[in-house]
């Protein structure tokens, strides 16, 4: 028995900080404390020094502003 998920790849994809800040222009900082704040979502710690962000996260980001 196979068991499929409707999802395009791009949105299972993981985006770095660079990438996301080359979709959302905010500066490093305040990206930061928007997480902080609640207002941009939180990200997915790939290890103590590495983060990263679900690609569909960030485009429902894109879409509510």
């Amino acid at each position: 028995m196979t068991i499929t998920i409707n999802q395009s790849p791009a949105a299972d994809r993981l985006l770095r900080l660079p990438e996301v800040l080359k979709k959302v222009p905010v500066g490093r900082a305040s990206w930061w404390k928007g997480i902080k704040d609640g207002r941009y979502p939180a990200a997915i710690k790939l290890g103590p020094r590495t983060s990263a962000w679900r690609a569909s996260d960030i485009d429902k980001l894109i879409a509510s502003l």
